[in-house]
């Protein structure tokens, strides 16, 4: 193998390793630990789904803001407090928990399977 395909190589994984690693500051919780965070008042509760699934199926006290939306509400959210998001299997509250770690939330929380994981 060449230089250039080695490098080609190692910059492949760079790129799946910065992709698929946790994100310092986000935390992936069950259902039942995102259920239990309820109690607190204190905690903000998003649904990153769009606003059709979001009416089909949801859970309070999630409220909705689509993840195409989220980087411009933000304003309306308090990075000082714990942020627990959702949307229908985990992928795109994953990607909205990065958006909110870029924003400079601290304490995120990222519900493992989403909603096709709630019972």
């Amino acid at each position: 193998m060449g230089i250039f395909e080695w490098i080609l190589l190692v910059i492949i994984i760079l790129f799946l390793v910065n992709r698929f690693m946790p994100v310092k500051g986000i935390t992936n919780i069950s259902v039942q630990e995102a259920k239990d965070k309820f109690k607190d008042t204190t905690i903000q509760f998003i649904d990153v789904r769009t606003p059709g699934e979001y009416k089909g199926n949801h859970r309070k006290p999630f409220k909705n803001i689509p993840l195409n939306n989220l980087a411009s509400k933000t304003n309306k959210l308090d990075k000082e407090k714990e942020i627990v998001v959702i949307c229908q299997s985990g992928m795109r509250s994953a990607q909205a928990a990065k958006i909110l770690k870029k924003q400079g939330f601290q304490k995120i929380y990222n519900v493992k399977g989403g909603m096709n994981a709630w019972f």
